[in-house]
C-alpha cells in the first residue's frame, strides 16, 4: 500500500507532464532494462511497479456535432435518395397503380370461340379407326399447304374479306373507356391487319398436323361468327389449291395426248396420200404377187424353150409351128423384162413418178407405216400416262378436316387483368431498376 501511495505521489500531474521536455523515440540499452526489472517487481509483488506514461495519441475521436446540426453524410445523401424515391413513385408505383385499376374497372370483357382443323389427303388410303385420323402424319404436300393456309388468315386479304363481311369498326368497337382494347373508325387496312393479328391466333402442330384457331370478340355470338367464317374461307382455300394443282398435272399429261394424236394423224394422213396415189393397199402384197407373176412367166419361158428345141429336132425353121413357138417366146421375154424392171431386179431405167419400181415403193411405204406405228404407241403411252395422271390427282385431292366445330364461350376469359396488371408492375420496375443501376455505375466510374 505504502509504494502504491508512493508511486502515485510520484506521478506527473497534467501541467508536469507537459513542462517535461519530449523523451527521445529511441532509449538507451540501459534505460529499457531498469524499466523491464521494475515492471517485472511490481508484479511480482516486491516493490510497488512504476507507472510508465503513455504517449499521447495523435488521431483524437472529434467531439460529438452540436444538437440540431445535419450530418455532412445525410446532406449528400438527401437529394440523391429524394430523387430515386421520386422516380419510383412516378415510373412504378404510379403507372402499376393506374394499370391495375384500369385492368380492374375499365377494360371490356372478351370472349372467345376456338376451332380446330386440318388439311388432310386421301392419298395412302383411309384410316380405319378415328385415332389414326389424329395421329396420322401428314406428308410434305399437306405441311406446305398448312403453312400456307396459317399465312393465309392473318394475311391482308383475310383481314380485308372479314372486314367486308362483318364490319370489324361496328365489332371491335370501343367499350365504355375501354380505348385500349377497341379499335378506332377510318383506319386504314394495315391497321386493321395488325387489330385482326391481336385478336385472331393461330397455332400449328406440325407432328399431327391440326391447326387451332382462337378468335377473341365482346360478344361470344360475334366470336363464334367470325371463327365460323375462318372455317369457310378455310375450306374454300383448300379446295382451290387441291383443284389448281389437279389441273396442273393433268395439263401436262393432256398436252402430251394432244401433241400424240396430231403426230399420228399426219402420219395416217400421209399414208393414205400414198395409197391413192399408188393405188394398192400394200407394196409388200404387190411384190409378192409380182414375183409369183415373174415366176409364172419363167416357168412358161422354159416350157415354150424345150417346145422350140423340140420343134427345130423335128421341123425346118420356116415351118409356122417354130414362128409362132419364137413370137410366143419373145412376147413372153419382153413380159418377164417389164415385170422384172417394176419388180426392180431388172436393167435401171429412167423411171417417173408414177411408174416407180417396187423397191422404192416399199421403202417410201416402211417409211411411213414406221411413223405411223411410232406415232400409235406414243399416242397410246400418252393416254395411259393421262389416265395414271387423273387417278393420281384423285388420290392426292387435298380436304380440310374439322376437328371442332367454333364453341360458344360462356365466360370471358379475356383481358387476363391479373397476369397483365403483374406484368406491367414488373416490367415498369424491371426498367427503373435498370436505371437506377445504370446511375451508380456511371457515378462509381467517375
Amino acid at each position: 500500500m505504502a509504494a502504491s501511495k508512493d508511486a502515485a505521489a510520484n506521478k506527473p500531474g497534467p501541467a508536469q507532464a507537459a513542462d517535461k521536455p519530449a523523451v527521445p523515440a529511441v532509449a538507451t540499452k540501459g534505460d529499457a532494462k531498469s524499466k523491464g526489472i521494475a515492471v517485472l517487481e511490481g508484479l511480482l509483488g516486491k516493490e510497488s511497479a512504476p507507472v510508465i506514461p503513455l504517449p499521447e495519441r495523435r488521431n483524437r475521436i472529434e467531439p460529438a456535432n452540436k444538437a440540431g446540426q445535419t450530418p455532412v453524410f445525410f446532406k449528400k445523401l438527401r437529394w440523391r435518395h429524394t430523387i430515386i424515391g421520386a422516380s419510383f413513385l412516378g415510373l412504378v408505383a404510379v403507372p402499376a397503380t393506374f394499370a391495375s385499376l384500369y385492368m380492374a374497372f375499365i377494360a371490356a370483357d372478351q370472349y372467345h370461340s376456338t376451332t380446330s382443323f386440318a388439311v388432310r389427303s386421301i392419298e395412302g388410303g383411309v384410316s380405319t379407326d378415328i385415332l389414326g385420323m389424329f395421329t396420322q402424319a401428314s406428308g410434305g404436300s399437306t405441311v406446305s399447304d398448312s403453312y400456307i393456309l396459317m399465312d393465309y388468315l392473318l394475311s391482308e386479304r383475310m383481314a380485308a374479306d372479314a372486314d367486308r363481311k362483318f364490319k370489324l369498326e361496328d365489332v371491335y368497337a370501343t367499350r365504355g373507356l375501354d380505348y385500349f382494347y377497341g379499335i378506332g373508325s377510318d383506319l386504314p387496312i394495315e391497321e386493321k391487319l395488325a387489330y385482326w393479328r391481336d385478336m385472331v391466333s393461330v397455332n400449328f402442330d406440325h407432328a399431327s398436323g391440326i391447326m387451332q384457331v382462337n378468335v377473341k370478340a365482346f360478344d361470344p355470338k360475334q366470336a363464334r361468327e367470325i371463327a365460323q367464317f375462318i372455317v369457310d374461307q378455310s375450306d374454300n382455300l383448300v379446295n382451290s389449291l387441291s383443284l389448281s394443282a389437279r389441273n396442273d398435272v393433268l395439263r401436262a399429261a393432256q398436252d402430251e395426248v394432244l401433241a400424240g394424236e396430231a403426230r399420228l394423224s399426219k402420219a395416217r394422213m400421209g399414208l393414205r396420200d400414198y395409197r391413192d396415189k399408188s393405188q394398192e393397199i400394200s407394196p409388200e402384197e404387190g411384190a409378192k404377187l409380182a414375183v409369183q407373176l415373174i415366176g409364172s412367166l419363167e416357168q412358161q419361158l422354159t416350157q415354150l424353150n424345150a417346145d422350140l428345141a423340140t420343134a427345130k429336132s423335128q421341123m425346118s425353121e420356116d415351118t409356122p409351128r417354130i414362128r409362132v413357138l419364137k413370137t410366143r417366146i419373145e412376147s413372153l421375154e419382153q413380159q418377164l423384162a417389164v415385170e422384172r424392171q417394176r419388180l426392180g431386179t431388172g436393167e435401171r431405167k429412167t423411171v417417173t413418178n408414177d411408174s416407180r419400181d417396187v423397191a422404192g415403193r416399199i421403202a417410201e411405204f416402211e417409211e411411213l407405216e414406221t411413223e405411223r406405228e411410232f406415232a400409235e404407241r406414243a399416242y397410246t403411252a400418252a393416254l395411259s400416262s393421262l389416265e395414271k395422271a387423273r387417278i393420281e390427282a384423285n388420290n392426292r385431292q387435298r380436304y380440310l378436316a374439322l376437328f371442332i366445330e367454333p364453341t360458344l364461350s360462356q365466360l370471358a376469359q379475356y383481358p387476363a387483368r391479373l397476369l397483365n396488371a403483374l406484368l406491367v408492375t414488373l416490367g415498369l420496375l424491371f426498367a427503373w431498376g435498370i436505371g437506377v443501376m445504370s446511375y451508380y455505375n456511371i457515378r462509381d466510374r467517375a
